[in-house]
């Protein structure tokens, strides 16, 4: 594979620089996710959108696979985070970011799921390779984003705008 292909492979999957953050490095990639989230969200038709999220969540498993051994860092180093940024569209998918408290509930709620990798998202994290990188934080995005619906769902509007 070409020197640059590598270097972008490798740039794509560390999040463009945030996770080489000191602490908390998927913290940082979830801060990165919720811009692409915002982007894909601003797809007006459901389906173009779904697309948007496919194309996401399929694209990073190669470009994981090829960072992965240029890091050598293991299975799943901490600076790869485009699990994380990958993730976000799938917790707010078609939900609009239209207010502080959907955007912070989305954000937490996904970062507690993907820290606790509640079944299978734990199982999910021992395929092979890029998948296995990124399969878990799906888990945990589609988690977040059934938990977002229901907090949507039981709080009356008024109080989330």
């Amino acid at each position: 594979m070409p020197v640059l292909m590598q270097k972008v492979a490798v740039w794509t999957a560390v999040g463009f620089g945030s996770g080489w953050a000191p602490k908390a490095p998927g913290t940082f990639g979830t801060v990165v996710g919720l811009a692409v989230a915002w982007l894909v969200g601003r797809i007006s038709s459901p389906s173009v959108e779904a697309a948007a999220v496919l194309a996401i969540c399929v694209a990073s498993v190669p470009l994981v696979n090829t960072a992965l051994p240029l890091l050598g860092r293991g299975k799943d180093p901490g600076c790869i985070v485009l699990d994380e940024i990958a993730a976000m569209p799938i917790v707010f998918f078609l939900i609009p970011l239209t207010s502080w408290f959907v955007v912070v509930a989305g954000f937490v709620l996904f970062r507690v799921f993907d820290i606790s990798k509640l079944p299978p998202a734990k199982q999910l994290e021992r395929l092979p390779g890029g998948l296995g990188v990124m399969a878990d934080d799906w888990a945990a995005a589609v988690y977040s984003h059934l938990a977002l619906r229901a907090l949507l769902w039981a709080i009356p509007s008024n109080w989330i705008a």
